[in-house]
């Protein structure tokens, strides 16, 4: 089989592109090689790589930006996947589409499932439901992967964020009042690979284990960096409600995806999300 990844410069482009497994023969496009904003190069990518499966890890995903910068948010969120969804049904590969928790407004009080109604809240919710949307018309078949909070060792994330503030403070404020799951991308990446392995169609939640607020997530990393000697001081983290940290975007209050179907269909349950950071962390110390 061949797999072509567009957006492989990003985290989670990277991570499909390094867990491919062995039979798959990969063509992994940053955004030098094929700009999602332009159709033209969308076609000759898929043209030229012939594909059987096309994974679309390319975005738009500066949530604040997005509410003064709709209509880039939207050509990259919401038109281009319909390119690339057409493309690829007209050179008979299928697609992979990736989504996020914030197609949903956060006041259901428990996880949502994939047939749950999305009202999201933001432009960058709104343009990811859009590009879920168009992609499923355009390709029956399609793959609709929702996931969350995603971090790496490397790259722009909230993680990296993090670690600059503990390095230069002494005290940070994080949101305690918006609750998901951080994902490791290692971890996306080796569910998209099962599911699509598997002939899965259709919207599939996944992320790691467990749940957290932002302050949860800033103390373990707090935590973890320390003893892992990535940070040499400790660093207190103070817990702020949301309207203490205004944002140009509004967000979910609690966003936590039910993945139990998902984790049936590959067969297995993916580590809490305080394992798969401790194993980013130790990357990062290694990468220095």
């Amino acid at each position: 089989m061949r797999a072509l990844i567009l957006g492989a410069g990003g985290q989670l482009g990277r991570a499909l592109a390094a867990s491919a497994p062995a039979p798959v023969d990969v063509v992994a496009l940053d955004r030098a090689g094929c700009d999602i904003a332009e159709a033209a190069q969308i076609e000759q990518a898929i043209g030229a790589a012939r594909p059987d499966l096309v994974l679309n890890a390319a975005a738009y995903t500066q949530v604040d930006r997005a509410e003064s910068e709709q209509e880039k948010a939207t050509l990259l969120n919401a038109i281009a996947p319909g390119v690339i969804a057409r493309a690829a049904r007209r050179a008979g590969a299928r697609i992979v589409q990736f989504s996020t928790d914030f197609v949903f407004d956060g006041n259901a009080g428990r996880p949502y499932r994939p047939d749950d109604t999305p009202r999201p809240l933001s432009v960058y919710g709104r343009t990811k439901l859009e590009g879920e949307q168009v992609v499923a018309e355009a390709a029956p078949d399609a793959l609709v992967i929702r996931t969350a909070w995603i971090y790496a060792a490397r790259g722009a994330n909230f993680v990296s964020a993090m670690l600059q503030l503990m390095s230069e403070r002494e005290q940070i404020r994080v949101v305690a009042d918006q609750v998901g799951t951080p994902t490791h991308a290692a971890s996306v990446a080796a569910a998209t690979w099962a599911l699509a392995g598997a002939g899965a169609t259709g919207i599939h939640h996944f992320t790691d284990a467990g749940i957290a607020s932002w302050y949860d997530f800033a103390v373990a990393i707090e935590e973890e960096a320390r003893a892992l000697n990535v940070i040499d001081r400790p660093v207190t983290v103070e817990p702020i409600p949301t309207e203490a940290y205004p944002t140009a975007a509004r967000r979910p209050g609690f966003s936590v995806l039910d993945k139990q179907a998902t984790w049936q269909s590959i067969g297995y349950l993916p580590p809490h999300w305080r394992v798969n950071l401790r194993s980013a962390l130790k990357e990062l110390k290694t990468i220095g």
